[in-house]
């Protein structure tokens, strides 16, 4: 069984940071992507950043520049550090993990609110 638990969320004014972490634990086969998507109330959950086993990384538009993910092999965690934060970046973020035998796993979710 595979479990994700996910820390770092919390409430936060404009324009200050924050870090998400993300580990995985359990029986898992190499892990091949890594990344955190988010979902604000009545939208889609939609792609933050991701980072696959060859450190390529993918970011949403309306994130880079602000926000950068990174992740630790050895210890299967991801991580999210997010700064510039804006209230549009309120949402529950979710860490999602793919391995090569193509199973995705997701976390729990941690909330994120930005507000003065």
């Amino acid at each position: 069984q595979v479990r994700l638990v996910e820390s770092g969320g919390g409430l936060v004014q404009p324009g200050g940071s924050l870090r998400l972490s993300c580990a995985a634990s359990g029986s898992i086969d190499s892990v091949f992507t890594m990344g955190w998507y988010r979902q604000a109330p009545g939208k889609q959950r939609e792609l933050v950043a991701s980072m696959n086993s060859g450190n390529f990384t993918n970011y949403a538009d309306s994130v880079k520049g602000r926000f950068t993910i990174s992740r630790d092999n050895a210890k299967a965690t991801v991580f999210l550090q997010m700064n510039s934060l804006e209230p549009e970046d309120t949402a529950i973020y979710y860490c999602r993990i793919l391995v090569l035998s193509g199973a995705i796993y997701w976390g729990q979710g941690t909330q994120v609110t930005v507000s003065s």
